[in-house]
Formats: C-alpha cells, sequence, structure tokens
C-alpha cells in the first residue's frame, strides 16, 4: 500500500458538533458512525473524546481505506470497519439492531488526498496513470470503461451537471471523436483532449478540472448516494442524535443544504392552508451556521480551502 500524507479537513470541529455538548470529566458512550472513514483521521480523534464503552463504525468503499480500518479496529475494539457505501448505513446498522439508536453521523464527503495523490487511482491528472476514478477499485465499472461506450449526448449533460462546464458539448464532441481513433485509458491521455478542446481556461484552474470531476461524479453515483446517505442517516440517529456533513463542491453543498432546510421545515401542505408548527412534524434542527475552514488551516492544507461543515440534530418526534 502507498503512503500519502494526509491531512485532515475540519478535524476538530467536525468531531465537536457530531459530539454536542459534554462533560469532560466523564467522557461519553453511545454510537457513532464516521460515513466515509478515509484513513481515519476523524475516527481516531472522535474515539479519543470517548468512554470505554463507546463503538464507533467506519465506512468506507475504497480498498485501501477499509485496510487502515482493519489495522484500527485491531488496535481499538471499541471500532469496526464496514466494506460498504455510506449509502447503505441503515440497512447495515439495522441488521445490528442499532437503527434509531445512533447517537452521532459524521461524512466528509468527495474523493480524499489518498487518492487524489495516486496516480494508479486515475482521479488526477496531475501525474499521468489509469483513467479508473472508482472509489472502490473492486468492482463497478472503471472511467475508462465508460468513456467507450457513454453516448455523446449523455456525455455532454455530465459534464454540464455534474461539472458545471459551460463547454460541454464542446468537449464531449473531442472525446467522442479521439475515442473513435484511440482508446482513451490514460488519465493525461484525456486531460490533454480536454485542453485542446476548451475554449477559455480559467486562470489558476487546469481546463480539465470541471470534466475530472463530473466523470468521477457519474461513474460513482456520488450525488444519488449522498441523498439516500442524507435520508438514511437521518432514520439511524436516535431524538438528539447529531449529522455532520463536510461538502467540497457546490452539487454536494447544495444538496447538504437543501436537505437540512426541507427537514427543518418538516411537511409540505398546499399553499394557503392554515398550518400550526405542531403540525408540519419537522424532524431535524439546524445548528448553528456553515462552518468554513480558518485561514491557518487554508495556509497549512491549500485542499481545504473549499470545504464546508453544515450539522443539524435529530428531533423527538411529538407523542
Amino acid at each position: 500500500m502507498n503512503t500519502f500524507v494526509h491531512q485532515t479537513v475540519l478535524l476538530d470541529e467536525a468531531v465537536v458538533s457530531v459530539l454536542g455538548a459534554q462533560d469532560e470529566l466523564s467522557p461519553k458512550n453511545g454510537i457513532y458512525i464516521d460515513a466515509t472513514f478515509g484513513r481515519g483521521g476523524h475516527t481516531r480523534h472522535l474515539l479519543a473524546q470517548l468512554g470505554v464503552d463507546a463503538r464507533v463504525f467506519g465506512f468506507d468503499k475504497d480498498p485501501q481505506a477499509i485496510a487502515a480500518g482493519a489495522e484500527l479496529a485491531a488496535a481499538d475494539a471499541r471500532f469496526v470497519i464496514v466494506h460498504e457505501s455510506f449509502a447503505d448505513i441503515l440497512s447495515v446498522l439495522r441488521a445490528q439492531g442499532l437503527a434509531g439508536a445512533v447517537d452521532g453521523v459524521l461524512a466528509d464527503l468527495g474523493v480524499s488526498s489518498p487518492q487524489l495523490d495516486d496516480a494508479e487511482r486515475g482521479f488526477s491528472f496531475m501525474n499521468d496513470g489509469p483513467l479508473d476514478m472508482r472509489m472502490d477499485s473492486s468492482r463497478g465499472q472503471s472511467a475508462a470503461e465508460w468513456i467507450a461506450d457513454v453516448a455523446e449526448d449523455e456525455l455532454a449533460r455530465v459534464l454540464f451537471e455534474f461539472g458545471e462546464e459551460r463547454h460541454s458539448r464542446r468537449i464531449a464532441r473531442a472525446i467522442v471523436k479521439a475515442r473513435a481513433e484511440k482508446p482513451i485509458t490514460r488519465t493525461k491521455a484525456l486531460a490533454d483532449i480536454v485542453a485542446a478542446a476548451h475554449p477559455a481556461w480559467e486562470k489558476h484552474k487546469h481546463p480539465a478540472t470541471r470534466a475530472f470531476q463530473a466523470i468521477r461524479i457519474a461513474i460513482n453515483n456520488e450525488l444519488g448516494d449522498i441523498q439516500q446517505f442524507l435520508r438514511d442517516a437521518l432514520a439511524v440517529l436516535k431524538p438528539g442524535g447529531r449529522l455532520a456533513v463536510i461538502s467540497f463542491h457546490s452539487l454536494e453543498d447544495r444538496l447538504v443544504k437543501q436537505f437540512f432546510q426541507k427537514e427543518a421545515k418538516g411537511d409540505d401542505f398546499p399553499p394557503g392552508l392554515p398550518v400550526t408548527v405542531d403540525m408540519l412534524k419537522p424532524r431535524l434542527k439546524i445548528i448553528g451556521k456553515a462552518i468554513d475552514p480558518s485561514d491557518a488551516e487554508v495556509a497549512a492544507n491549500p485542499r481545504a480551502r473549499s470545504a464546508r461543515l453544515r450539522v443539524a440534530e435529530k428531533i423527538a418526534e411529538a407523542a
């Protein structure tokens, strides 16, 4: 396994948020989920704040993250690593008899630094590598396989919707033309095709940035998984339990923000109908404003600059 320096983003802020108020003289026990284990930065910090009877479940799709989690599980009996997507937390916790009993859920969305820095994973155009991009490299379709078969209109849609790429049709056309001449199997080859087709390079941003983000989101079903995760995280939490989510781009953050707002508002009723607060039945209470990294954290870890943490608390149902 390759070794990378990984700096956990919003470490203290996220763990404090998911724990809520606690007595330092009497560490909390309870059940917590790190829905995106990665290399375990948040999990280790969380375990350090918890008592001996606490339980923490770590979820990840990445086999390398699972290997790191297995080492932690061997060293700390309070921790269990689960090789599944965070979209599967409800089924896993239900099988354990713990659905509705969880004290806190933390998720750090998107691709991790070890994944970006390992050229063999194919997430980045900074170093040439196989065009893979799968979060779980043991299953599913690689980016190269997807690009080989995807229709031009669908490719353009993905680039536009998931990468917010204004020149999506032009770039899609260039990719389809290039693949007809030779299979696109390397990250540098794809990046070069996109760069050559892109008519308006942004300052300080590689022209393939948005395309790589879009393709990665598509083949990993990232936005669909986030929506499923948010619904299921609410289901596994007990009343008073906290949900803390770190996002890294506007598409992720918009899903989290809208979900929190909808669940904090409660049920929908037809316009004009007289409705009391009790009738709305809100399921979440938003805790504070969104939290961004400090200037000091961004200076130490530039990848943290786009991170944003949102926190909500599950509300007990009215009797």
